[in-house]
């Protein structure tokens, strides 16, 4: 980028003679001034001569201009290269901010520091995470204590998150609908209720709009646009959504004259409806209209509960019961920009006080687009103030507008590297339905079907003894993400759906048996289609009595283990990890050869060669004991026969010479 600098600037003397027929850059400030970024990108393109197959600016000012400093020049150029930047990401073209923030970040101006965040921005936005980590380290590195820092460590981590959700995406289809729906301009905010489907658009309508005139020193310029692709309205089809010919058409509302409107939603019985309005550069407010037959009312601003001068208050939604309207709005007493309230909706219309979701759904950043399923009791909002993929992400919490769990990232391709936002259900259980994105555009939002699919794990656990399923077992599920469980009843069955093949461990519990895990990594579950079963079982125990280790034997008149009873101790190394709060005896015993006293010795320190081999395999020493019992516990005959017949009973003799372990604590 250094190098393109230069030769921009050594090119300075070559445009020394050229004439301005057009000040492109005063009309590109004008756009940029009244946010018509679209409009500025372009004209600051024509000033800085980039056409469609150009890599490089050039500086525009020509010998009319020139009488200025060399100063005042570059001042000018980088201004124009850094607002080109500036209007590429703010009408969210990231591949064009990356590429003209990537020239800004050489300039040596502390006005254009912030470009190097930006730049880091557009590299997220465009999937170049780790180049992306690289600059927001830069930036942290050579802005300390500036408030974009605190951003930069978020994104950051939202960087990493992206990676590992990439590595391991969930199971959702995601389908654009088609280009009758999906026009020109800005598609969003997509509504399915009692067969209508309702959304947001700000396609060109052809309007009789006066001209733009731009004062320049060589003159006035007239700027004639014949349509607007800035006005937003609502449109509806009733046409099946999968179908090639939509028939789309405007919502047949009198929506107040100079205004925009969107993000439509209705109660139940589809009579009214609530939607955002607002003017340019006026605050957006929340309108209702009525419908009686087949008209609607001039719509109507709600009150005080909702609308303020002092405020914006925008993205209505309706819950399915008809009880609720919940909105977002940088009202005061929120948490930080904008945050999601709810008001009670009477019958009669009428809106109860305003009521925040709290902490644990609004962060100091943006909330926005709330969707809330009363069936599952989940909620769906779409923020900026937390880790995640880029730009606004969908979130899911589930609670009763009171009390909420932590929400959960819906992760990719749910969500996308830019923004995400607004969604709704498309059946009772919202694993189908619709949102918006600008994932695959380089403006504006578009119009997707989403489609949850899920992973099902499950089988039978039962008595390892009886063989009989096991009820009142205790089931966890676990992930990076946090645990699901359930207790078994009388089938012994066990059952979760996952919306990913990330890794999982599974852990099977029950009194007086001793529990389980089972790990399966990633390999294994993707080469399943959308189930895994397998069936387990616990083996019972009582707590102090022993249990034998079969073929746990010892070198000759000796405590050292020999190498296959080492692979039987391997069994109770999972034992040990699956139970960690249980402590255990290994207890060693012998026949009567020999004297009691050579016997006690011995099996104490065949007791001990077994704790010490455990303690190789990484189980605390603090958790076992030995013991070592000699020849005093028998649990079959040494001999057989009394007086003159007795004689030796090998078989007993091998029965006594065992290793065992009990359950000291559970």
């Amino acid at each position: 980028m250094k190098k393109i600098l230069l030769l921009l600037l050594v090119a300075f003397g070559g445009f020394a003679n050229a004439q301005y027929v057009v000040n492109y850059k005063k009309i590109a400030d004008t756009y940029f001034e009244n946010k018509d970024y679209y409009a500025a990108s372009t004209f600051y393109k024509k000033a800085l001569k980039i056409t469609g197959d150009s890599t490089q600016a050039v500086l525009p000012y020509g010998k009319e201009r020139k009488s200025g400093t060399d100063e005042k020049v570059i001042e000018d150029y980088e201004g124009s290269i850094f607002n080109l930047a500036e209007s590429s990401r703010l009408y969210r073209e990231f591949n064009e901010a990356e590429k003209y923030y990537g020239v800004a970040i050489t300039f040596t101006n502390t006005r254009f520091r912030k470009a190097l965040f930006y730049y880091a921005e557009s590299l997220r936005a465009n999937k170049k995470f780790t180049q992306a980590i690289t600059s927001f380290q830069d930036y942290i590195k050579k802005n300390p204590g500036d408030i974009f820092v605190k951003d930069a460590e978020k994104e950051i981590e939202s960087c990493k998150f992206a990676m590992e959700e990439m590595r391991f995406p969930r199971m959702v289809q995601v389908k654009k609908l088609p280009s009758n729906v999906n026009g020109l301009g800005s598609n969003y905010a997509p509504l399915k209720i009692n067969n209508e489907f309702y959304f947001t658009s700000s396609r060109p309508i052809t309007i009789a709009g006066k001209k733009d005139i731009v004062k320049t020193e060589a003159g006035e310029v007239q700027v004639s646009t014949k349509s607007n692709p800035f006005i937003n309205n609502i449109y509806t089809t009733k046409s099946e959504l999968s179908a090639t010919d939509i028939s789309v058409k405007m919502m047949d509302i009198n929506f107040p004259k100079n205004m925009e409107v969107a993000a439509a939603s209705f109660t139940p019985d589809g009579n009214t409806a609530y939607f955002t309005v607002w003017a340019d550069k006026g605050n957006y407010s929340i309108y209702s209209s009525k419908k009686t037959g087949d008209k609607w009312t001039n719509p109507l601003p709600l009150g005080l509960e909702v609308n303020s001068k002092d405020f914006n208050a925008s993205q209505p939604f309706v819950t399915s019961d008809g009880r609720y309207l919940l909105f977002s709005s940088d009202r005061s007493g929120g948490y930080g920009k904008f945050d999601i309230w709810f008001c009670t909706l009477r019958e009669d219309g009428t809106l109860g006080q305003p009521v925040n979701l709290g902490g644990s759904i609004n962060t100091e950043d943006d909330e926005r687009a709330p969707y809330y399923n009363v069936l599952t009791k989940k909620l769906l909002f779409s923020t900026d103030g937390r880790i995640g993929l880029g730009g606004l992400d969908f979130f899911e919490a589930e609670g009763d507008l009171i009390n909420w769990t932590k929400p959960k990232n819906l992760g990719f391709p749910f969500n996308s590297s830019k923004d995400d936002i607004y969604f709704t259900a498309a059946d009772e259980k919202g694993t189908k339905g619709y949102i918006s994105s600008d994932r695959e555009s380089s403006c504006c939002l578009e119009i997707f079907e989403v489609k949850k699919e899920f992973f099902t794990v499950s089988g039978i656990l039962s008595d390892c003894k009886t063989k009989k399923p096991l009820p009142d077992a205790n089931v966890t599920l676990s992930n990076v993400e946090g645990e699901q469980k359930m207790t078994t009843v009388l089938d012994g069955k066990y059952e979760f759906k996952v919306d990913s093949k990330r890794p999982i461990k599974l852990t099977f519990a029950k009194d007086n048996y001793f529990a389980i895990s089972k790990n399966y990594a990633y390999e294994e579950l993707a080469k399943a289609d959308t189930l895994i079963y397998r069936d387990y079982c616990l083996s019972p125990f009582k707590l102090g009595i022993p249990i034998v280790l079969d073929n746990v034997y010892y070198e000759f008149d000796s405590a050292d283990l020999t190498e296959p009873s080492k692979k039987v101790l391997d069994f109770l190394v999972p034992i040990m990890e699956d139970n960690t709060e249980m402590e255990i005896e290994l207890g060693a015993h012998t026949d009567n050869v020999g004297t009691d006293e050579y016997n006690l010795v011995l099996s104490n320190k065949r007791a001990q060669s077994c704790v010490d081999y455990l303690v190789s395999k990484g189980i605390a020493a603090s958790r076992m004991t030995s013991k070592g019992y000699g020849e005093s516990v028998p649990v079959a005959p040494n001999t057989i026969g009394y007086g003159k017949k007795k004689k030796d009973n090998p078989v007993g003799r091998a029965k006594n010479r065992r290793t065992e372990f009990k359950v000291t604590k559970k």
